[in-house]
C-alpha cells in the first residue's frame, strides 16, 4: 500500500508559515525603528511611542512563541506518521526501495522544518535584544528628562537667589554711599584736628629742643662719673675674687682636716667593733647591715644593736673632742631598705616611712648617749639608693643598711 502524507500536516505546515513570515526581517513587519540594526541610540520620538513600540514588539514575539508551539506540534505529527508508515513497510512488505525513498523526502522536509524552526529562534532572539535595547533607551530617556527637570529647577532656584542677592546689593550700595558721605565729613573734621596739632607738635618741638641741650650737657657730667665708677667696679671684683680664692682655699683645706678626722673616726670604729663583714667601710661612709641594729620590718633597735651603736657613740665623742670648734660637721645618718614592699600588717605605708623611721631611732639612741643633736641629721632613702642592682636575697642582704657619713655642716 503506497504512503500517503495527511491532508492535514501540509496544511497545518502552511498556516504556520504564513503566519510568521510577516515577522521575517525585510518582509514589511518590523517597524521602522525596530529594523535598525547599527546599535545608534533612539534619541527622537516621544516616549510614549517608544514604549508603544516596545509593546508592540512584544506582542510579537508572544505570537512567535505561538507559532513555534504550532511548528513543535507539526513536527510531532511528522514523526508520528514516520513511525506508522514504517509499520505499515513492515505489515504489508512494501518494498524497501519505495520506503527508503519515502524516507528520505520526509527527512528533506524535516530537515527543511529544522532550519526553519533554528532561524526563526534566532528571529525571536534577536527581537528580544532589541525589545531589551528599546527598553534601556526608554529609561535613559526617562532619566534624561529627569536630569533635565532638576536642572531646570536648580535655575530657577539660582535666578531667584541672584535676584535676592541683587536686591541685597543694591541696599547695601545705598547704605555704603551714605557711610561714605559721613567719612568725608569726619575727614575733614580730622584734618582741622591735625593742622592744629601740628602746629602745637611744632612748638613742643623747640622747647624739646632745648631739653636736649640741657640733657646732652647732664649726659657727658655722668659719663665721667661712670668711668670712674667702673674703675671702682673693677677693684672691687678684683678684691671680691681674691676673696673667693681664699675661701675656696679656706674650704679645702676644711674638707681635707675633716677627711682626716674621718679616717681617725672610721679606724677607732673599726677597732672598736672589730673586723666583722656586717661593718665595712663604702667610699666617705661607714656601713652597718640592719639585721645588726633592727628586726625584720621594724624601727626598734634591738639590745645587741644598742651594743653596737654604744661602741659607735663613744668613739664618735672621742673623736669629736679633738675637732676643732670653728671646723663645721655633721654626722648624717642614713636609712635605706631592700625593694621587698612592706606587708599589710606594717605600721608603716612604704619603705620609705621604714628606712627614715631607722634612722631617726639611730639619731635619738646617739642623742641619749651624748652627742651633740646639732651635730646629728637622719635621712631616709628607701629602696631607691641600692648597693646592689641585683634581684636575689644576697643583694637584698646588702642593701638592707644604715650608713653614717661625717660631712660638712
Amino acid at each position: 500500500m503506497p504512503f500517503r502524507v495527511p491532508a492535514a500536516l501540509p496544511m497545518l505546515a502552511i498556516s504556520w508559515i504564513a503566519f510568521v513570515s510577516p515577522l521575517v526581517p525585510g518582509s514589511g513587519g518590523i517597524p521602522a525603528i525596530a529594523q535598525e540594526g547599527d546599535g545608534e541610540a533612539v534619541t527622537d520620538g516621544s516616549i510614549d511611542a517608544i514604549e508603544a513600540l516596545v509593546a508592540r514588539m512584544q506582542e510579537q514575539v508572544e505570537a512567535m512563541s505561538v507559532a513555534t508551539a504550532g511548528r513543535d506540534e507539526a513536527l510531532r505529527y511528522l514523526e508520528e506518521q514516520i513511525d506508522r508508515a514504517a509499520g505499515r513497510i513492515e505489515g504489508t512488505g512494501e518494498s524497501v526501495e519505495a520506503a527508503r525513498q519515502r524516507a528520505a523526502e520526509l527527512d528533506v522536509r524535516l530537515g527543511d522544518v529544522d532550519a526553519e524552526r533554528a532561524r526563526l529562534s534566532g528571529e525571536v532572539d534577536r527581537r528580544t535584544g532589541l525589545i531589551a535595547r528599546l527598553e534601556r533607551q526608554v529609561g535613559e530617556l526617562s532619566d534624561r528628562l529627569a536630569g533635565e527637570l532638576a536642572e531646570r529647577t536648580r535655575l530657577e532656584q539660582q535666578l531667584e537667589a541672584e535676584r535676592v542677592a541683587r536686591r541685597g546689593t543694591e541696599s547695601l550700595l545705598s547704605q555704603t554711599s551714605r557711610e561714605v558721605a559721613d567719612e568725608r565729613r569726619e575727614l575733614d573734621r580730622v584734618r582741622v584736628e591735625r593742622d592744629a596739632a601740628i602746629g602745637r607738635a611744632k612748638e613742643e618741638v623747640t622747647g624739646l629742643r632745648g631739653q636736649l641741650e640741657r640733657l646732652s650737657a647732664q649726659l657727658a657730667s655722668v659719663s665721667g662719673l661712670l668711668e670712674q665708677s667702673d674703675e671702682t667696679v673693677r677693684f672691687q671684683q678684683g678684691r671680691i675674687s681674691d676673696l673667693g680664692a681664699r675661701l675656696n682655699e679656706a674650704l679645702q683645706a676644711q674638707v681635707e682636716e675633716l677627711s682626716a678626722y674621718r679616717s681617725e673616726f672610721f679606724g677607732k670604729l673599726r677597732e672598736a667593733l672589730g673586723n666583722r663583714p656586717e661593718f665595712r667601710v663604702v667610699g666617705d661612709r661607714f656601713v652597718f647591715q640592719s639585721e645588726v641594729l633592727f628586726a625584720s620590718g621594724s624601727a626598734r633597735i634591738d639590745p645587741s644593736g644598742e651594743v653596737e651603736l654604744r661602741r659607735l657613740a663613744e668613739t664618735l665623742g672621742e673623736v669629736a673632742d679633738t675637732i676643732p670648734a670653728d671646723l663645721a660637721w655633721i654626722l648624717r645618718v642614713d636609712g635605706h631598705t631592700d625593694r621587698v614592699p612592706v606587708g599589710a600588717s606594717s605600721s608603716f605605708s612604704s619603705n620609705w616611712d621604714l628606712s627614715t623611721a631607722r634612722a631617726i631611732s639611730v639619731v635619738q639612741f646617739l642623742v641619749r648617749a651624748g652627742i651633740d643633736p646639732v651635730r646629728l641629721a637622719a635621712t631616709g632613702f628607701g629602696e631607691f639608693q641600692p648597693l646592689d642592682p641585683r634581684d636575689d636575697e644576697i643583694a637584698y642582704r646588702r642593701n638592707r643598711r644604715i650608713e653614717f657619713k661625717l660631712t660638712s655642716g
